[in-house]
């Protein structure tokens, strides 16, 4: 196991202990479930996620997602103007991306090479699958198991030639959980509905959020609010196209694939980070 590889799997622990518990939890208390020294748990943590354990805390409240609907909400641009310049976003990945087209999305990946591997992150394991083009899935399998998973992104395209093979995917995945200026490419595989709507959601910067209305009005079809939550909630490429950004207008979190508590903990983490960074 590599030291990034331990600080992912320290991190991901860490984070769901904090979002387990039923009151926050000691500095003392948090180190001595990760087997660590108050001191050296403090400091790789602080690293990592950007604010010390007792502020994540409160990052992680379950009135969180509210606050930042009320302070940190996204309007949307119009469809038209969907797209990703990278400037003024804080602790972002810069991503670009590529559409298959609908035709050939219609023949469910027929003659498509879609290569995978297992990565650390800092929320738990993940499944990455790519073609030559860039990343096109993303699942963490810690809500369903790693065979759940496999099949879960399988079944988006049936006909497609599935290679296991990390070495594919790794300079990728490296630059997407180390929040790198250096590009990260993205294949989108949709159905042109899902296509906008994810392209929709790259438009939301970390640490802000949207709401599912305000997506269907910025794709053009204001009306569409379920079909903009099916859409959203059939994204394959998790955390890298955020869907995790994408609230109720109550505040609530409404659905996540992969869990509300992995949604609860990606909201809690960018928070803390940009926080931090724009700290005086």
């Amino acid at each position: 196991m590599t030291q990034n590889s331990y600080h992912y799997g320290v991190m991901a622990r860490a984070i769901d202990v904090i979002d387990t518990a039923d009151a926050p939890l000691s500095l003392d208390a948090l180190a001595g479930q990760m087997d660590m020294s108050p001191a050296h748990f403090q400091r790789l943590f602080s690293q990592w996620v950007g604010v010390s354990p007792k502020r994540y805390q409160q990052y992680l409240a379950l009135g969180h997602a509210k606050t930042l609907l009320r302070d940190r909400f996204t309007t949307l641009a119009t469809a038209d103007a969907v797209g990703l310049s990278g400037s003024g976003r804080l602790h972002d990945m810069f991503l670009t991306w590529e559409a298959m087209s609908p035709g050939d999305f219609a023949k469910g990946g027929a003659g498509l090479t879609i290569y995978s591997g297992w990565f650390d992150s800092p929320f738990g394991p993940t499944l990455v699958m790519g073609t030559d083009k860039g990343i096109c899935g993303a699942a963490f399998a810690e809500t369903m198991g790693d065979a759940t998973a496999v099949q879960d992104l399988q079944s988006r395209w049936p006909n497609a030639t599935f290679i296991e093979n990390p070495a594919h995917l790794t300079p990728w995945v490296k630059t997407a959980f180390a929040l790198s200026d250096n590009a990260t490419p993205l294949h989108l595989i949709g159905a042109p509905f899902q296509i906008k709507v994810w392209e929709a959601l790259l438009q939301v910067p970390t640490g802000t959020v949207t709401t599912y209305s305000e997506i269907a009005t910025a794709i053009g079809s204001p009306k569409a609010v379920r079909a903009v939550g099916t859409a959203v909630g059939r994204n394959p490429v998790s955390w890298l196209i955020p869907c995790h950004r994408a609230l109720r207008k109550s505040g609530e979190l409404g659905g996540y694939h992969w869990g509300l508590n992995r949604k609860r903990a990606m909201l809690a983490w960018e928070t803390a980070r940009r926080d931090a960074a724009t700290a005086p």
